[in-house]
């Protein structure tokens, strides 16, 4: 079993930044892909980034593409979203998740982690 622990959401004026962490344990999740994602209210849940394992390749939706950076080290069990240059559209619930690379879905979650930004 993999658990997953978002942290580091908060309030934010637009134009700020904020880096969420998210800390995976209970196997080596060796050959997986870590991704992050976003709901708002009243929308459905939105891919944000994803990261190989090795930190090789890295995933972006359009919308974050050059303001959001993730990255993973893997020494700490820990994935992390640099969040640069947001925007009120960026409000939502953020979740970290987990797949196996040759999986076409992804396996495992965490609870979320609230990014509100507001002036």
């Amino acid at each position: 079993q993999v658990q997953l622990v978002e942290s580091g959401g908060g309030l934010v004026q637009p134009g700020g930044s904020l880096r969420l962490s998210c800390a995976y344990s209970g196997r080596t999740l060796s050959s997986y892909i870590m991704g992050w994602f976003r709901q708002a209210p009243g929308k459905e849940r939105e891919f944000v980034a994803a990261i190989s394992w090795n930190g090789g390749r890295t995933y972006y939706a359009n919308s974050v593409k050059g303001r959001f950076t993730i990255s993973r080290d893997n020494a700490k069990n820990t994935i992390y979203l640099q969040m640069n240059s947001l925007k009120p559209e960026d409000t939502a619930v953020y979740y970290c998740a987990t797949k196996h690379d040759t999986s076409a879905q992804y396996d495992y979650w965490g609870q979320g982690t609230q990014v509100t930004v507001s002036s």
